[in-house]
């Protein structure tokens, strides 16, 4: 079932850090909402708190507040914003907005802190970019439409392919990925596919998944010198822009340990707005290069979408 957002106010201030204003309509284009102190080529462009929050915030504090005292361009009623998530988009048939960031910290000598002791907008306040704009008035309504980013998984190896061997690194990674995000301000959706030692067949799934707009691929195994491992042989040539640093990092920190760490040829970069990460084949392996890569992922799947959020 469908959530509607439906918008309660439309508030309006010229300097950032102050109550806004309500007004009767606002025009929303490719900077923002037209006046406000935080229209601009930027993610941060509209900000959006549900009266839910306010709900919560006035039976906390014991004192009424209106629309636009914390700030807030647009006040909704019907979703809890505070659970949205990255790339999340709310869209009408007129226009048309997407989620950039939940939260943030205030600024420093906050008007809104002083008048009412507390701000909900850290935590349950959300930004948003105008994808498509146009008039907006108290009273219109968006559907609520989740976005999950997309990840592949895809095992190379020939004996588990065959069903003479359970795949154990391709599922590793898709519960190392599933705890890494679930503190996150992202939503997953985890595929895995198993394909023998096959050039040809990585490149079609390859191709397949950047066309499909998969978000990040990850492949394991094949990344030795072996007569059968191919992986970085396939994949290198394909990527647009190498990300050399991801896999340098991780062969040198275990590769002091264990030298045989170094042997690895993984490879990481981007196929169009599709990250790509190829890992090796044993389980210790994966859980020690998905760990890093976790540490860099979520900002990078922000700057492939555009969002500086430095």
């Amino acid at each position: 079932m469908n959530q509607i957002l439906t918008v309660k106010s439309l508030n309006i201030s010229e300097n950032k850090g102050t109550k806004k204003t309500p007004v009767p309509e606002i025009e929303l284009n490719d900077h923002g909402l037209v006046g406000d102190s935080h229209a601009g080529s930027w993610h941060r462009q509209v900000s959006l708190l549900g009266l839910e929050s306010y709900v919560r915030f006035i039976d906390q504090v014991g004192r009424m507040l209106d629309p636009g005292d914390f700030a807030e361009n647009i006040t909704t009623e019907g979703v809890e914003l505070k659970d949205t998530k990255i790339l999340d988009r709310f869209v009408s048939d007129s226009m048309e907005l997407e989620v950039t960031q939940i939260g943030k910290k205030c600024h420093f000598g906050c008007e809104i802190i002083k008048e009412a002791g507390a701000c909900i907008m850290p935590k349950e306040g959300i930004f948003c970019r105008v994808v498509k704009g146009g008039v907006l008035k108290p009273g219109q309504t968006f559907d609520y439409v989740p976005r999950a980013m997309k990840i592949r998984i895809i095992t190379l190896s020939d004996r588990a392919s065959a069903g003479k061997y359970e795949d154990l690194s391709g599922p590793e990674i898709e519960k190392l990925l599933i705890a890494g995000f679930e503190t996150t301000h992202w939503r997953i959706a985890c595929e895995r596919i198993l394909i023998p030692d096959d050039a040809e067949r990585l490149r079609q799934q390859i191709e397949r998944a950047k066309e499909e707009g998969v978000d990040a691929i990850f492949t394991t195994g094949g990344t030795g010198i072996g007569p059968r491992d191919i992986t970085p042989d396939v994949v290198g040539p394909m990527l647009d822009r190498e990300l050399p640093g991801v896999m340098e990092f991780i062969r040198m920190k275990h590769g002091e340990r264990l030298p045989s760490a170094l042997l690895s040829r993984s490879v990481a970069g981007t196929i169009g707005n599709t990250l790509v990460y190829t890992l090796p084949g044993s389980v210790k392996a994966v859980r020690e290069y998905t760990e890093e890569i976790l540490r860099t992922l979520p900002h990078s799947l922000l700057m492939l979408h555009g969002i500086n959020a430095h």
